[in-house]
């Protein structure tokens, strides 16, 4: 629970009061590496950070070299299929642990519990959204504005650690191009 109380405390500092309340409604779970923990049309009930592993956010395909892999998250950071949790309607995606990954994580209504409760709630849950929101803008951002060799050499150069981690099909997935394409990126760098 250090890991993501040190995380708050980047945001906000948070009486003991409230952070006892906080981490009384928290669990932690461990997923398997390749279990998918969240399914197509299930409904997110927890948002979770991750102490360590890697997850994956994909739009699962009748033909898995067709899926679509649009995020990944990282250890301490936050993981949820966040629209289909704060409107608690099936998710159009998956979440998969690409590597064994431990979570802790807060059910739905915990969550509103401790907003009700703690003087701290809210102001955690808007910075967490707004974070969320400007990872998803800055994605958004570079498929419009870079080539795909950019958005391969900024995703190498700001999180090199990926290749080692995360197989190259989820990789080309995430940058837009064919496996091949990327093969084809690769050897001209």
């Amino acid at each position: 629970m250090e890991q993501i109380k040190k995380h708050l405390d980047q945001i906000a500092p948070i009486s003991q009061e409230d952070w006892d309340f906080f981490t009384s409604r928290l669990k932690r779970r461990v997923i398997p590496k390749k279990d998918v923990f969240l399914k197509l049309n299930e409904i997110e009930n927890h948002i979770s950070f991750i102490e360590s592993g890697v997850v994956r956010l994909f739009i699962p395909k009748e033909n898995p070299e067709k899926e679509i892999t649009f995020g990944f998250s990282f250890k301490d950071q936050f993981v949820s299929a966040y629209d289909s949790f704060l409107t608690q309607t099936p998710s159009a995606y998956q979440l998969q642990a690409l590597t064994d990954t431990t979570i802790v994580s807060i059910t739905y209504n915990d969550l509103q519990e401790v907003y009700k409760t703690t003087q701290i709630g809210n102001l955690v849950g808007r910075l967490t959204a707004e974070r969320l929101f400007l990872l998803k803008s800055k994605r958004e951002q570079n498929l419009l504005n870079l080539t795909a060799e950019e958005r391969y050499m900024k995703l190498f150069k700001e999180r090199p650690e990926l290749l080692k981690v995360i197989p190259l099909k989820y990789i080309s997935s995430y940058i837009g191009v064919t496996a091949q394409a990327l093969s084809r990126i690769r050897k001209r760098l």
